[in-house]
């Protein structure tokens, strides 16, 4: 469909600055604008792209302050990177929406369905399921027995939701995720081999959840995993056993959580981060990208870095002093040969 800057300004609550009768009928990225186009301008970096981008019309910040001529329409905004994510939604919300169950689903019997319900090729519902209204399920789904999957969820190609697991409203699991396989629990015996023990909980996702491609969150061995309202796991990061998290932690991509560690709410924790089993984390913490957190973190909205990870503040200054090592080994080497010819010439 085609917009026109007016009609962009007016659903955000924005201000023209040139014609706002220039249309536009898809989104670009600034530095790589096309006529016809919509553009943003959020972060300063990317600026020095909005004096040349042939995008048609560009959201920016009200407070923004060219320093040449800009040639594109401009949409002065509260804040243009949210702005922008109010249009992609009404772009994702304008497309078709599918529904009914496709010819080759196995629906078992005594599953519950509700309205408003899509069921792709090659989708399993076992027995006992209970599927909510609109939900929708994309092909090559498998819903174990017994599980419950509440209203408005989505869950996309080749997501695997095992026994007994819950789903809360308005969820979104992204392909090849795969919800409440066995957590990794082995006993060692006296011949040194293991045995296994069985994982007899469940997982739990509250409403507003949503989880990356082929992230894997583990049932509870007793209780339930449990992943907490709001909650945004990127792709690649493995939940293990009897973790909870709470509500609207953000959580970057291959990060893995060992059992039974608690994370409080509004955490954010970056790429590639390692976090020991049986740990509290508290509310509001950031731990930084490739972190390795062996100890509970206990003050509220604190910032760590490094592995193990410790305050960043302090980080970044003995990070400062890392990189100097080979400098002051050489002259710790020097002053020593110094001292030892002081001491030679007594």
């Amino acid at each position: 469909m085609q917009f026109t800057a007016g009609q962009i300004a007016d659903f955000l609550n924005g201000v023209v600055e040139g014609d706002p009768e220039t249309a536009v009928n898809d989104i670009s990225k600034i530095d790589d604008g096309k006529a016809g186009t919509l553009a943003f301008l959020s972060n300063p970096k990317y600026e020095k792209y909005i004096y040349n981008t042939d995008a048609s019309v560009v959201l920016v910040n009200k407070g923004f302050e060219p320093r040449e001529q800009v040639h594109a329409t401009l949409v002065r905004v509260d804040d243009a990177y949210q702005a922008v994510a109010r249009l992609l939604q009404l772009r994702e919300e304008m497309k078709p929406v599918p529904e009914g169950i496709e010819t080759n689903v196995y629906l078992h019997p005594s599953a519950q369905t509700g309205k408003g319900l899509y069921i792709g090729n090659f989708s399993v519902i076992s027995a006992g399921a209970v599927i909510g209204d609109n939900v929708k399920i994309h092909p090559q789904v498998f819903i174990g027995e017994n599980v419950i999957i509440e209203d408005e969820t989505v869950l996309h190609p080749g997501v695997k939701v095992y026994y007994d697991c819950r789903i809360g409203k308005g969820c979104t699991l992204h392909a090849g995720v795969v919800i409440g396989s066995d957590g990794f629990g082995f006993a060692p015996q006296s011949d040194k081999n293991y045995r296994k023990i069985p994982q007899v909980g469940n997982v739990i996702l509250e409403d507003r959840v949503e989880i990356g491609a082929n992230t894997t969150i583990d049932r509870a061995m007793i209780g339930s995993t449990l992943i907490r309202r709001g909650v945004k796991i990127d792709n690649l990061v493995q939940v293990a056993h009897n973790v909870e998290i709470g509500e609207n932690t953000v959580i970057a991509a291959q990060t893995g959580i060992a059992g039974s560690t608690r994370i409080g709410s509004e955490c954010m924790i970056g790429g590639q981060v390692g976090i020991i089993g049986h740990l509290t984390i508290a509310d509001g913490v950031k731990i930084a990208a490739q972190s390795g957190v062996g100890v509970s973190i206990k003050e509220k909205n604190s910032v760590v870095q490094g592995s193990p990870a410790f305050q960043h503040g302090r980080y970044q200054r003995s990070y400062v002093l890392y990189r100097k090592l080979p400098e002051l080994y050489k002259q710790l080497r020097r002053l020593e040969n110094e001292i030892e010819s002081l001491r030679q010439g007594r």
